[in-house]
């Protein structure tokens, strides 16, 4: 298992790893070879673990808030390897049942409700964070001056602001 760890505003001591380690054997008994990457935040004395975890082209992810950091990779422990059973059943019934036989969910029925189509103008990170701001919206797509590819800048629950850019 490769496991990526990143303290922000936090260090992170050889004793917290080794428990996070043994703490992962749990997801890895359920998945083969995943990627983990975890980064420990801290923020006026609640500590937020932000865990990543990809597999065979799945990625898992969640983020809890704690009062210990040990609390919330606990919680995000807990919450990923639900994620995973949740998914490898659904997997399970599909196959067994065949794609065409298999009913559809009821969280999987989704309606949409508005086409938008508009043209995407060339523009900096700062000019898309600043379009968004302007609209009220919480992301917003683009075309990259620098690199002519479509982007989407969001804002994060945190309130920073984050890019999603294709990989190609």
């Amino acid at each position: 298992m490769n496991v990526v760890f990143v303290g922000k505003k936090v260090t992170l001591t050889e004793d917290f790893k080794q428990k996070a380690e043994k703490k992962l054997q749990k997801i890895e008994k359920l998945i083969q070879e995943p990627a983990v990457n975890i980064v420990v935040s801290t923020v006026r004395e609640q500590a937020t673990v932000e865990l990543t975890i990809k597999s065979g082209g799945f990625m898992f992810r969640a983020e809890k808030t704690a009062l210990d950091k040990m609390d919330a990779l606990e919680e995000g422990v807990d919450t990923i390897i639900r994620q995973i059973r949740k998914n490898k059943t659904r997997l399970e019934k599909r196959l067994t049942q065949g794609i065409a036989e298999f009913p559809p969910e009821e969280e999987e029925n989704f309606e949409v409700v508005k086409y938008k189509k508009f043209v995407l103008k060339p523009m900096t990170v700062e000019e898309a964070i600043l379009q968004m701001n302007l609209l009220g919206h919480t992301f917003f797509m683009y075309r990259d001056a620098q690199t002519d590819g479509i982007n989407v800048v969001y804002r994060r629950k945190d309130g920073d602001y984050a890019v999603l850019e294709p990989e190609i």
